[in-house]
């Protein structure tokens, strides 16, 4: 066992259940939302707050010369696929991946304030 969660099959019952959650969607975002307590929505909301601030830092400082860095890094988020344990391993790696991004993004602006 790789102690991961494993797919499970449902039958039609699961249907009408699915119309119900659907719609309590006027729900969301709101006290009465009971997945927003979750740790995955959580996480999700962190993340937008922390992808929001990301953008504003790449962007006070954005010109010709790092654009395509840039653009890399605003590209992050695509990679953060996934439901459970699947999303949790896909925004670790995503996190490693912006954190090299935004190392190499400030490195240039570094060297040229040192240099000066």
């Amino acid at each position: 066992m790789t102690g991961e969660l494993k797919k499970r099959e449902y039958g039609a019952w699961i249907m009408p259940a699915f119309r119900l959650l659907a719609s309590l969607r006027k729900l969301r975002g709101t006290k009465l939302d009971l997945f927003g307590y979750t740790a995955e929505r959580k996480m999700e909301r962190r993340l937008i707050g922390d992808y929001e601030a990301t953008i504003e830092q790449v962007l006070s400082t954005l010109d010709q010369n790092n654009h395509a860095m840039a653009v890399q890094i605003a590209g992050v988020p695509e990679s953060m696929r996934g439901y459970g344990h699947i999303k949790e391993k896909n925004v670790v790696a995503a996190k490693a991946r912006e954190a090299s991004l935004l190392a190499a993004y400030r490195a240039p602006a570094t060297e040229k304030v040192a240099a000066e």
